[in-house]
């Protein structure tokens, strides 16, 4: 097996994606939890299948997340080559820019891969908000 090197490790951060849409919102004070149980994307090391769970909850300001979009989106990462910890970092990073919530979370629940279960979670909070 190779050695890991900067490009394994920058894969899939910078690829082009189906973007996320956004509708106009009439409330405030609420959160969204989204489940999406069946996220692929491929090791960019080994070329194997990597599956888990991404959960995004937010709290919604101006615009909450089009799901139609949202699948395609998450759809979009069946054939790209990054790890899930770059992956559950850049849905976020993707999230924020195009829904620009409150708050957001987004944790990725990843199946066993060598006997290992793994979760990852990234959050962002909009400064001036406490």
């Amino acid at each position: 097996m190779s050695e890991y090197t900067k490009k394994h490790t920058r894969a899939g951060l910078k690829e082009k994606l189906p973007k996320l849409e956004v509708l106009p919102n009439q409330f405030s004070g609420y959160k969204i939890t989204i489940i999406i149980p069946e996220y692929t994307s491929l090791c960019p090391r080994t070329n194997l299948p990597d599956a888990g769970t991404i959960t995004i909850e937010y709290e919604p300001d101006r615009y909450f997340v089009e799901l139609k979009s949202l699948k395609y989106y998450i759809l979009g990462y069946r054939n790209l080559g990054i790890f899930y910890e770059n992956a559950v970092n850049r849905i976020l990073r993707d999230f924020v820019k195009a829904v620009k919530p409150v708050w957001a979370v987004v944790k990725g629940e990843f199946r066993p891969r060598g006997g290992i279960i793994s979760t990852v979670e990234a959050k962002y909070r909009k400064r001036g908000r406490s």
